[in-house]
């Protein structure tokens, strides 16, 4: 083959579309979690002024919003172990997707952690039947996270498949 070959479809600034994707799935996850453990921990102490014996029981929400950061760090690992000095475009470009993908789906499931974490706590403060609702219904929200992290996943084993 030809030496244009290689430079055609392997530039030299292919690792930099890999390196955002891994860049990009830690920091919108990061975002997400922090803004869900932020929102859900003033429901928390809030709630905690007059109900201090349910506060164990409220922190759920905050754990399920650090679990979103988890799975960014988790793609963001395996994105940075694929990337090369000399790879192809395609690669850096599947990469950005897996991160992009795990990355907005964790930004977004963390803000809707949050928010239903900061209701929930406050209203299953006052009606303690309503925790069982609220834990379904954070469940669905972080699920969107799990979902963005398999298509991460599926994604990056692409990824190692091409070569230059």
């Amino acid at each position: 083959m030809s030496s244009l070959v290689p430079t055609e479809f392997c530039p030299v600034y292919s690792p930099f579309f890999g390196v955002m994707g891994a860049t990009s799935a830690i920091v919108f996850c990061c975002f997400g979690a922090a803004y869900g453990t932020a929102k859900a921990g003033v429901g928390l102490t809030s709630m905690g002024v007059l109900r201090p014996d349910l506060i164990i029981k409220g922190i759920v929400p905050i754990i399920m919003a650090g679990i979103i950061g988890i799975y960014g760090l988790v793609v963001s690992v395996l994105i940075g172990n694929g990337v090369q000095q000399q790879m192809s475009l395609y690669s850096g470009f599947i990469q950005l997707g897996a991160g992009l993908s795990v990355g907005l789906a964790g930004m977004a499931a963390g803000f809707a952690v949050g928010i239903v974490g900061d209701a929930g706590v406050r209203a299953s403060a006052q009606q303690p039947r309503l925790f069982t609702g609220m834990i379904l219904v954070l469940i669905f929200a972080e699920v969107l996270a799990l979902y963005g992290l398999i298509v991460a996943l599926i994604l990056n084993t692409k990824a190692s498949t091409s070569t230059c």
